[in-house]
């Protein structure tokens, strides 16, 4: 019964690392053919194995990676 209370008193420290105003949290972005940096939502034609398409930069699964959203590149 006194573990029972002890954790009943622990759960929200436990509950809160929503961290503080300077937590520092890890900058994440894309990187495109060149090696540049893209930051995320950014939409660029990218040409891969002869398929043009355009992509964004997006989260998945806490990485970021190049999402296809269309085929093929307007061209201006």
């Amino acid at each position: 019964m006194i573990c029972a209370a002890v954790l009943t008193a622990a759960l929200p420290a436990l509950a809160s690392d929503g961290g503080t105003a300077d937590t520092i949290w890890p900058d994440c972005y894309c990187t495109d053919r060149e090696g540049e940096r893209r930051e995320l939502g950014t939409v660029m034609c990218m040409v891969v194995d002869g398929r043009s398409f355009l992509a964004r930069c997006e989260m998945s699964l806490n990485n970021p990676m190049w999402r296809d959203m269309s085929e093929g590149c307007l061209a201006s």
